[in-house]
């Protein structure tokens, strides 16, 4: 894999619990929504389960995941193509948490920062 290795952690305070955080996060419909301009496979089943498959597209750039594990309030997804690497998420009541780690092309940090912040506004209308 070409690039670099990143990580980075970002935790942010958001309006909603952590029942509405985990189906934000885990349910491929509202995914897709507030995801977007990421685009996902289209066909996935309404929730992510461990060991499910699918490739995102950052413009031309193909991301494949793998679910790893779903816990009440946590996700990991591992990452191949574009992103070598994982991505986690954690939640609770009123806040959210991405760590994300990997070698990359990518500026791994400012699409992790952008996406969190697509959460929020999605989670505040």
């Amino acid at each position: 894999m070409l690039g670099t290795f990143q990580q980075s952690s970002l935790r942010i305070e958001v309006a909603a619990s952590e029942q509405v955080l985990r189906q934000s996060l885990t349910d491929s419909a509202k995914l897709q929504q507030w995801l977007s301009p990421l685009r996902l496979d289209r066909g996935l089943p309404e929730q992510l389960q461990p060991g499910l498959s699918f490739t995102s597209w950052a413009g031309p750039i193909a991301i494949q995941q793998v679910v790893d594990q779903v816990e009440s309030n946590r996700l990991r997804l591992l990452l191949s193509k574009g992103i070598d690497g994982f991505h986690e998420w954690y939640w609770g009541d009123g806040w959210v948490q991405s760590r994300l780690e990997g070698i990359s092309l990518l500026p791994l940090n400012l699409a992790q920062t952008a996406s969190l912040l697509r959460l929020r506004q999605f989670l505040s209308q």
